[in-house]
């Protein structure tokens, strides 16, 4: 089956479509090929009037209606064109994840979320049925939402002296954990769904929001530039800067770092008046020091957890793997852990998101569970996503009993038998 999996993050810069291929290789197995990813900028008047709209910022109705709308065009716009540069032509399915406007958390439990880029004008456009809304059936459940990368990064990773970290707008981090009865599939991994006793740490994968990364990094260059910079480019201003060590513990004393897993968090918490509030609080940094202060939370916040964890490895994916000094203060910080890219693992960084996506819709319409509850904190599996039909009538797979165990990484692409499956 020949999905295009495609995401905005909360750096909100650009909408990224990989095109994979998937196949069932065994029950309970599943082999993905990726033929690629286009990454199309967003247009600039529609980022601006998104930063606009987000949090702390007032909305209203039309408004949210407009961007529901126009984000949904441009979604559609790039997954046709990635139809056509990487699929040639055809695919048999859409997944979006849409651009988060809003994650509703309140003391410490999600409770909604809030995607927008609505489907429709993505069948529209490309033709093809789309799975969308991933995350809600999770937090129907009791969970978070959140990270649903968990499920890809248990499928990867080797052993629990591994890590996934991705470094988006937010570092998510997801660390396998052995099951209390020692629960193990055929290839000697703990099982991911396994969850032996309470859910949350040490009940087979443990995945959770460090906090901020790009985010914050981000809106300091913004500041320290005085809007000229979107961005820390390849991190030369922390290079240049000095940490201010009497802010960067102004920010570690947030109570967010304090809360044990399962915990998500976004851009409701940390973004520019949040900055503007710490630097309020104190004698304002030098420009290139608050870029360099607010790269070495990040860092710090990476290592810490690496500690906490035991880890030995370190396997790094998102927009943040493009920042040289960032990625070098987490290999000074994390002394012991070995930091690469996602490579190593078999995904290349910026494709794994979207990839993620592609695998998510393809159990979607297989009818198989896709959350990872011990690190959502889920009561339990559940199916995600809503569909919408193309512009034929919408026909699904026979439903799959088998849960996924297993994930395959394939450099060749399959033949015409192996896409019936």
């Amino acid at each position: 089956m020949r999905i295009i999996g495609m995401l905005s993050g909360t750096s909100h810069d650009a909408a990224d479509a990989v095109v994979a291929d998937l196949w069932w290789t065994a029950p309970g197995e599943v082999a993905l090929h990726s033929r690629g990813m286009v990454s199309v900028p967003f247009p600039e008047r529609l980022r601006a009037d998104l930063a606009d709209r987000l949090p702390p910022a007032h909305t209203n109705l039309a408004e949210m209606c407009q961007l529901d709308t126009e984000l949904g065009q441009f979604f559609g716009s790039v997954a046709a064109r990635a139809r056509d540069e990487l699929g040639g032509g055809g695919a048999q399915w859409v997944v979006s994840h849409g651009q988060t406007v809003y994650h509703w958390v309140r003391d410490g439990q999600a409770l909604g979320t809030l995607q927008l880029g609505a489907a429709a004008w993505i069948a529209e456009a490309a033709g093809l049925p789309v799975v969308s809304d991933l995350r809600t059936a999770d937090i129907a459940r009791g969970g978070q939402g959140a990270p649903l990368v968990a499920l890809l990064d248990a499928l990867l990773l080797p052993d629990e002296t591994w890590g996934a970290l991705n470094l988006g707008g937010i570092a998510n981090l997801t660390v396998r954990r052995v099951a209390a009865d020692g629960t193990a599939d055929a290839s000697g991994r703990p099982d991911p769904f396994e969850v032996a006793g309470p859910v949350g740490p040490g009940a087979g994968v443990t995945a959770y929001d460090l906090g901020p990364a790009c985010a914050l990094i981000d809106e300091s260059a913004r500041w320290a530039s005085e809007g000229a910079q979107r961005m820390d480019v390849d991190g030369a201003r922390a290079a240049r800067g000095r940490v201010d060590r009497p802010l960067l513990e102004r920010l570690l004393a947030d109570p967010y770092y304090r809360l044990p897993p399962p915990k998500t968090t976004g851009k409701e918490h940390f973004h520019a008046a949040y900055l503007r509030e710490q630097l309020a609080a104190g004698v304002r940094p030098a420009p290139d020091d608050l870029v360099a202060t607010v790269t070495e939370l990040t860092a710090r916040l990476v290592a810490d957890a690496c500690h906490a964890h035991g880890l030995a490895e370190l396997a790094v994916s998102g927009g943040g793997v493009r920042n040289p000094q960032l990625m070098a203060r987490i290999g000074a910080l994390a002394d012991g852990v070995r930091v690469r890219d996602s490579e190593v693992l078999g995904v290349a960084p910026q494709e794994k998101e979207a990839c993620l996506f592609a695998l998510l819709g393809f159990l979607s319409v297989h009818g198989v569970p896709a959350n990872v509850p011990s690190a959502t904190g889920a009561r339990g599996p559940a199916v995600l996503g809503s569909l919408t039909p193309g512009s034929a009538p919408l026909t699904l797979p026979a439903p799959v009993t088998e849960p996924l165990r297993r994930l395959r990484i394939e450099r060749t692409p399959p033949g015409e038998q192996q896409l019936r499956l």
